[in-house]
């Protein structure tokens, strides 16, 4: 017998790996081009805005 699959639990962690996903998107934040955690925190902070408008 399968073991027992929680739905909610995918649903929750299918939603983080897309919006990784569309972070991945983002130059910047994937490879670190911005050097100080300030001006880093600000790009994510930029690019989770925008991703959030556009769902």
């Amino acid at each position: 017998m399968p073991p027992a699959v929680d739905r909610e639990s995918c649903k929750q962690r299918n939603a983080v790996e897309r919006c990784i996903n569309r972070l991945k998107q983002w130059r910047g934040l994937t490879t670190r081009y911005d050097k100080t955690a300030a001006v880093y925190l600000a790009g994510l902070h930029v690019a989770r805005v925008l991703l959030r408008a556009a769902c």
